[in-house]
């Protein structure tokens, strides 16, 4: 591999347990998932996904559905797929 570095980053230690769980669940280290989301952000020339501020309608979606709100259920795919239809 070379020559390597150190990088070191304050984090929310919940949020680095979870993450390093479903990491271990992937087969992946820490160390793997940083390397990989350094080299997809180099072949993207930016984040490999993206990232954006809700418009207000989103917005009003995201907490509606938050709260249960106004949602629309059903029992069976084939329910879902004649909702979808109409």
């Amino acid at each position: 591999m070379g020559k390597t570095t150190l990088l070191s980053a304050p984090m929310d230690p919940t949020l680095k347990r979870n993450a390093e769980r479903i990491l271990k669940k992937l087969g992946l280290t820490p160390v793997q998932a940083i390397t990989l989301f350094y080299r997809q952000i180099e072949l993207e020339r930016g984040l490999p996904f993206s990232v954006r501020i809700p418009n207000e309608e989103t917005r009003h979606a995201l907490e509606q559905a938050r709260k249960r709100q106004d949602l629309k259920t059903c029992n069976t795919l084939d329910d879902l797929f004649r909702d979808l239809a109409q």
